[in-house]
């Protein structure tokens, strides 16, 4: 650990002249390059090579093949392992990976030994089948789980989802996530490859507890800060003073006060403020002394490139090529040098030099690929100067024919013609171009090919048939970044059908609750009524109809008394709860209980009148079968058994430590038995087969398990407000709780064990299942 001091402060004009006196070095040498057009020759040479392994003899297998390979990640996957080009794939995407993230040189036997190590364990894991998706929560906890570190990935959920919830209006939320999570697998990957061949468990899983933390820490500055700043959500001004924070931070080592902002503004920076001070100051307290300048120094460049690079205009016809391209220099190697360095790795020359020259290769790819989007925004990036300013400004530097400057001297003077890398750097710039095409489609395409590539027709010529023909230049990256971005923005739209449903069936079910009175027994139906108008989440109505609706076609209307018969009873069994005789509650969804209402006997009735209530409801069920319907009440009724059974066994409980063996007994019957219930009465109603109502208990029950887990682990950090009920009710009725016996942190590892089998019991669901994966998600992380 390191205590910041006065030794931190650095000349920051020195830092970054020293910085940019480089890049002009580095700009120069491609500048003559360009100038000479040396790449022509030498590329050329290189892709009549290449062009071997990736131009097909057979048309029609070329067709089939691109055909199968846009069926999804999954598929797509299936199809490389079946045709054999699962390996050649792999190799080449790992490659790629360790020469642009790890600043590996592939002609290295320690690094080819590496990859080859990397890529046969991802291909063993793609190939095998899977019980959760790989990159779902349930996945990354269940790699926790392999690594020794559960409690990291329950941090790394919580403040996943603290980012998601922060990130203002108007930005890209799921690619500011995907950028996120890419970050922190980059120092993940550095601390790896790191690690000690013989490093023992127990310092392996610190180490990687550490680096995801630091690589949280490291990328939050992109959403928090690089997407905030590129946003429109931050006036000139405020932006002004947003940089002016950032850089007093990282010049003097300390997070400045927020200081006074707009009221609207306020409440949206604030949170932004506080989860990046607490990222900064866990960077800072586990910095080196030898690396923590350098670290600081670097930081401040790449800032400063950004800021510097920000705010051109692009209605400003005078920068010079040194403008604009100095700081993408910059900016794009000093990201990726960072990455190392938050790390506090030892210095390393060669990764220095190699992630230095890689980075502007990364940026020009970036920005061709983001040319249009770029334009829209009036953003200035070499593409979309050049674009505006070519005709008037022939000294400008046309960025494509840099861009392949720039992968000449790669492939042979940074990396020393090495074959493997010449191979895989065209892989990936024919890929790049391949998925340009594909987007903006081929008029488009050719109009952009015909302004940038007009300087070197017969170089472009030949580009563009390895554009046309060449196969086999596609990366898991980049299919995997895809896969990435279409399921958070499914779960994002997933999510929001999810809330509406809720919303709009809890509605329907606060209309349809209500008891009419009758004149002979007024204060018992007034009683009932009294607790059914409470706050209630209405779940298991909720869950019951969109099985029933959604998944095996029912009438709604069909439904009603099956919906209202589930909410009377659980409402009883909460009246019974509160009871004086067992917990005697005194507050239940934000009012007084019924018994302090109105009085014990009042609210014994009640429950019972409710309990009928729902068997005269669910004998009402006219539209089904009516030997189904006999056996949905023989199940309600043992439904209710069950529950009975439950409580008791919490009342007997009461003040005697408890296994957690019969914690889990006793916590099935009296909540997992009712999630079961809100699933498998629908489901005998559709008479479903035996299995999928095995599939559907083990859900519940698990379900169920994790429900009452969060209700324990609130009831002791709740907030009484969200709740509606007092916390601390447990521990003032001395009664064992899976916090009691397993702990804060132990109950929250339990909790997303029993998150992961719920999940996991759903794919044995044959039916679209993407509610009940949502309301499981709802049930481990909400607030009351």
């Amino acid at each position: 650990m390191f205590s910041m001091n006065k030794d931190l402060i650095f000349d920051t004009d020195a830092c970054y002249r020293q910085a940019e006196e480089k890049a002009a070095q580095y700009f120069q040498s491609l500048f003559i390059q360009v100038q000479q057009k040396t790449f022509v020759s030498v590329l050329s040479k290189d892709i009549q090579s290449w062009k071997h392994n990736h131009i097909h003899r057979y048309p029609s297998l070329s067709f089939f093949s691109r055909k199968k390979e846009r069926t999804g990640y999954y598929n797509h996957i299936r199809w490389l392992d079946y045709t054999g080009k699962l390996d050649p794939y792999l190799d080449r995407s790992i490659s790629y990976i360790f020469m642009r993230d790890l600043g590996k040189a592939l002609d290295s036997p320690d690094t080819q030994k590496r990859i080859r190590q990397v890529v046969d364990h991802l291909k063993n894991q793609l190939t095998q089948p899977l019980k959760t998706e790989m990159f779902s929560l349930a996945g990354m906890y269940r790699w926790g789980q392999k690594e020794r570190i559960e409690s990291t990935i329950i941090w790394l959920i919580n403040k996943l989802k603290t980012v998601s919830e922060t990130i203002p209006k108007g930005m890209d939320a799921e690619n500011a996530q995907r950028k996120l999570i890419k970050i922190i697998g980059g120092v993940v990957m550095h601390v790896t490859e790191e690690m000690d061949k013989e490093i023992s468990p127990k310092e392996r899983a610190h180490k990687l507890d550490e680096a995801i933390r630091l690589g949280y820490s490291y990328g939050l500055t992109y959403p928090f800060i690089d997407d905030l700043l590129d946003a429109k959500v931050l006036s000139d001004e405020e932006k002004k003073q947003y940089s002016n924070l950032i850089r007093t931070t990282l010049i003097t080592g300390n997070v400045p006060e927020l200081g006074e902002w707009a009221f609207a503004i306020e409440d949206m920076i604030r949170p932004i403020h506080a989860e990046l001070r607490e990222a900064f100051e866990y960077i800072k307290a586990h910095q080196r002394p030898k690396t923590c300048k350098k670290f600081f120094e670097q930081s401040f460049v790449f800032f400063h490139a950004q800021e510097v690079d920000r705010e051109k205009n692009l209605s400003n016809p005078n920068y010079t090529n040194e403008e604009l391209y100095l700081p993408i220099i910059l900016k794009s190697s000093f990201s990726r040098l960072i990455a190392r360095y938050v790390i506090s790795a030892p210095e390393d020359e060669g990764f220095d030099n190699r992630t230095f020259f890689y980075g502007i290769y990364n940026q020009l790819a970036d920005d061709f690929a983001d040319m249009f989007n770029d334009w829209e925004d009036a953003a200035v990036t070499p593409y979309t100067y050049y674009l505006k300013y070519h005709l008037q400004r022939k000294d400008l530097i046309n960025p494509f024919e840099l861009y392949w400057t720039v992968i000449a001297n790669l492939i042979h003077n940074v990396y020393h013609s090495d074959l493997k890398t010449c191979e895989v750097i065209l892989d990936r710039a024919i890929n790049g171009l391949k998925r340009f095409k594909e987007r903006m489609g081929t008029e488009k395409y050719n109009e952009v090919m015909g302004l940038f590539a007009s300087g070197v027709p017969k170089f472009n010529r030949l580009i563009q048939k390895m554009v046309r023909k060449a196969a086999d230049v596609d990366f898991f990256d980049k299919l995997l970044r895809d896969h990435v971005i279409t399921n958070l923005k499914n779960e994002r739209k997933e999510q929001d059908e999810f809330s509406n449903t809720i919303e709009g069936i809890r509605d329907q079910m606060n209309r349809l609750l209500p008891i009419p009175k009758v004149e002979f027994h007024d204060s018992i139906i007034e009683a009932a009524n009294y607790s059914l108008e409470g706050d209630g989440k209405r779940l298991r109505p909720i869950i019951t109809w969109v099985m029933g609706v959604n998944a095996y076609g029912f009438h709604p209307q069909a439904m009603v008394p099956l919906l209202k018969s589930l909410e009377y009873m659980h409402t009883a069994s909460l009246i019974f709860d509160d009871l004086p005789s067992q917990d005697n509650a005194s507050t239940r969804r934000g009012r007084p209980t019924l018994h302090q209402t109105y009085n014990a006997a009042i609210a014994e009735l009640s429950g019972i009148f409710l309990i009928q209530k729902a068997t005269e409801e669910q004998a009402s069920l006219d539209q089904f079968d009516a030997k189904t319907v006999l056996q949905l009440i023989q199940y309600s009724s043992r439904v209710t058994e069950s529950m009975c059974m439950g409580q008791a066994m919490d009342l007997e409980s009461k003040g005697k430590p408890m296994t957690l063996e019969q914690l889990n007994t006793m916590c099935f019957y009296k909540t997992g038995i009712a999630f079961e219930a809100s699933l498998i009465m629908p489901a005998i109603l559709a008479q479903v087969e035996e299995d999928e109502m095995t599939a559907l208990k083990n859900f519940a029950r698990h379900a169920g398990i994790a429900f009452q887990i969060k209700d324990d682990l609130l009831d002791v950090e709740g907030d009484r407000v969200l709740l509606g009920k007092p916390v601390g009710i447990d521990a003032e009725n001395n009664r064992s709780t899976f916090v009691s016996i397993l702990g804060a942190e132990g109950a929250r590892k339990a909790m997303w064990e029993h998150y992961c089998l719920a999940i996991e019991a759903l794919q044995e669901v044959p039916r679209n299942i993407t509610f009940l994966k949502h309301l499981l998600n709802y049930m481990v992380n909400r607030e009351r």
